[in-house]
């Protein structure tokens, strides 16, 4: 009993002590934007705030300037306006909590020990990107919060539970979207072992596949999830009409970013941005992206966490806008997969720093542009050529150093 009450304590002292942190860096924030000329407070917070304001008003929240987001964001933050100036970045910090805490119970769930979940939950607990992100007011973690509910509750196989947050993420950022042909297939594959099917001639394979989509499982889990993200696209539309759906999703499929960022295709935006070929451009832009979804859906559904991970970074790395805080998208669902990554310390180690160099790299050349107005435009393009090369490296090492779990052992597990 004293055994597990030490597990329990140490456990719990982590996930207090990395919420703490995350509360100093907060009230620190107030105190740097009071003082300092270099505020400590994200861009992104006034404008969720300013346009949770234009609700409590009975206003549209579009009313504030670069608001591209889901009225229901503006929403939950009112707070903001009725309480405290800082009720967002406490939910955002104890969304950050929240989920370390699903990847701990799906760590778990997997057989792991109590002191090695964690150590892997230690990775986003105790990371400063998170934590300094989240307590500066962005919202990615509650898309983090929901993707890993979304897992966890596919693990457990609480199907209507996992739609109803899938439905939800990918309303409130549509990025998640990509997972749908993933988990499609996982419940696909699911379906048909509970089914007991086994070797099937050969004539029949594209048969078995359409009746696969078919399953009840799969059903469920698209009508509910399809349900949700249509009554609050429903709801908001009728609420805020077509100004919401231009700004919250129109917006980012036909976004040109022409500012300089890690994508591999800002100059060439940039340069076009006068042409009558820049839509057609930006939208050619999403090519690579769908090819390469489509094949590690293919390849990686078996595995969900492993394949939404690759899915993201894969999203963020070829998208037409790159940066820092879009790396969090993938970060989130690294400690489910660094437990089955075979690498070597050394190894593992000299992938970060590769990481860390390339944003390095790029930054040197933007600092120029940004801070001393030099025309570093090509040099940025090459350095973000450079990094997208060193993260496909990196997704090369994770892809063919990955021992996935025993298929027979997951299917008697379901």
């Amino acid at each position: 009993m004293d055994w597990m009450m030490a597990k329990l304590l140490r456990k719990w002292s982590l996930f207090t002590f990395a919420f703490f942190i995350r509360v100093v860096l907060i009230v620190f924030g107030v105190y740097q934007d009071k003082t300092m000329v270099v505020k400590y407070t994200d861009i992104d917070y006034h404008v969720f705030t300013d346009a949770s304001h234009f609700i409590t008003e009975g206003a549209s929240p579009y009313h504030r300037a670069t608001y591209r987001y889901t009225p229901l964001l503006a929403w939950l933050l009112t707070p903001n306006i009725y309480l405290t100036s800082v009720f967002g970045k406490l939910l955002f910090v104890t969304c950050d909590i929240v989920s370390s805490y699903l990847t701990y119970g799906i760590l778990r769930g997997r057989g792991m020990s109590c002191q090695a979940a964690c150590g892997y939950c230690s990775l986003w607990l105790l990371n400063p990107l998170s934590m300094g992100v989240s307590s500066r007011g962005n919202a990615e973690s509650l898309l983090a919060a929901l993707v890993l509910g979304t897992l966890s509750c596919v693990e457990r196989r609480r199907l209507a539970a996992a739609a109803f947050l899938y439905g939800l993420s990918v309303h409130m950022k549509i990025y998640p979207v990509t997972y749908a042909l993933p988990l499609a297939l996982s419940l696909q594959t699911r379906g048909q072992a509970k089914a007991g099917e086994t070797t099937i001639p050969m004539g029949r394979r594209v048969a078995r596949f359409l009746l696969g989509l078919l399953n009840r499982d799969l059903l469920q889990f698209f009508t509910i999830a399809g349900g949700v993200f249509s009554l609050l696209t429903l709801l908001f539309y009728h609420m805020y009409g077509w100004e919401f759906l231009q700004e919250t999703y129109l917006y980012h499929l036909m976004r040109r970013d022409i500012r300089h960022n890690f994508s591999p295709y800002f100059y060439m935006l940039y340069l076009t941005a006068e042409s009558r070929w820049s839509l057609a451009l930006g939208l050619a832009a999403f090519l690579p992206q769908l090819a390469l979804l489509l094949l590690a859906s293919l390849a990686f559904h078996s595995d969900l966490a492993l394949c939404c991970f690759l899915h993201t970074a894969i999203f963020v790395s070829f998208n037409k806008v790159c940066t820092s805080q879009y790396f969090l998208w993938y970060l989130c669902l690294l400690p489910l997969v660094l437990p089955r990554l075979m690498l070597s310390l050394k190894q593992g180690l000299g992938l970060l720093v590769l990481w860390f160099a390339g944003q390095g790299i790029w930054l040197a050349p933007a600092y120029y542009l940004e801070f001393e107005g030099q025309n570093t435009f090509v040099l940025i393009w090459l350095a973000g050529l450079l990094f997208l090369a060193i993260n496909t490296f990196i997704l090369i090492q994770i892809i063919s150093h990955y021992k996935q779990e025993d298929t027979q052992h997951r299917q008697k597990l379901d």
